[in-house]
């Protein structure tokens, strides 16, 4: 596989942007589904692609086993084009890529591969122009398979869940950002942290997010996705909650967040 350019932050389209933390239950497959039916609601062009070997992403979204002929094992192996993985959703505007059980192994198979940090970036390239924000679903995991959506995006989002280990580790996942900079893609950076799992009877919470605060500065996004009910029932409904209950608060958290993230990348102060 030839080697493809780093991502421009200049490019008109699209933003791609990896949505990882290497622990899991943080709500990242949540924000990766909600942020991005948040977006097309405002008629943005969205893809996610699902490297998360459980494929919670492509459930969430509706997407069965049997519905999923070409997945991004496939993509990530260069059996297939990533084109030939898209799939459609509930949502206007929102297509998938999604995961299978093969991904599973696809770690160990990367090990011995040529140009495998750039698996990824190699099957984007140039090939998703009618998409204005592509989302990486990445797995609870630092290894191979995160690493070429690092490789591979103009920036990184990470979901903080409000508890208090929420830090422990995510210096790692900076120093690993730094080194996927410095050694594989230049322009690699820090989109935003947003904090999820907000409970405001819980006085940790707010400790937490002041903790949070305090270590990544303006980077963590006002808006805060709070502990809900209805968030965690969607998904067994194969719907994003944006879908599943529109007024509930985790609903109108992920749509003021596209708002942010919007604003962000236009260059306006939220």
């Amino acid at each position: 596989m030839t080697e493809a350019a780093p991502p421009s932050a200049t490019s008109p389209r699209p933003r791609i942007i990896a949505i990882a933390n290497q622990k899991g239950g943080v709500g990242k497959t949540t924000t990766a589904i909600n942020l991005a039916t948040a977006l097309a609601a405002v008629r943005k062009k969205v893809l996610i692609i699902d490297l998360d070997p459980q494929g919670n992403a492509s459930t969430g979204l509706g997407i069965g086993r049997a519905a999923r002929p070409v997945t991004s094992y496939q993509v990530l192996m260069g059996e297939a084009p990533i084109e030939a993985a898209v799939a459609g959703t509930a949502v206007p505007g929102l297509d998938i890529v999604p995961s299978g059980v093969d991904l599973a192994g696809a770690e160990i198979e990367l090990v011995s591969m040529g140009k495998r940090e750039y698996r990824l970036r190699g099957a984007l390239w140039e090939r998703l122009a009618d998409y204005d924000h592509v989302l990486i679903d990445c797995p609870p995991a630092l290894g191979l398979i995160t690493l070429n959506a690092l490789v591979a995006a103009h920036a990184v989002l990470v979901p903080l869940q409000c508890e208090f280990f929420a830090l422990e580790g995510v210096s790692h996942l900076i120093k690993t950002i730094e080194r996927v900079r410095k050694s594989f893609n230049s322009g690699l950076e820090i989109q935003g942290v947003v904090l999820t799992m907000f409970d405001k009877r819980n006085n940790l919470s707010d400790m937490v997010a002041s903790d949070v605060r305090g270590f990544f500065g303006d980077k963590v996004y006002n808006t805060v996705i709070p502990r809900n009910v209805r968030v965690s029932e969607a998904p067994s409904h194969g719907k994003p909650v944006l879908l599943y209950d529109l007024r509930c608060p985790g609903s109108q958290a992920y749509l003021h967040l596209a708002g942010e993230v919007l604003r962000q990348e236009r260059g306006v102060c939220a």
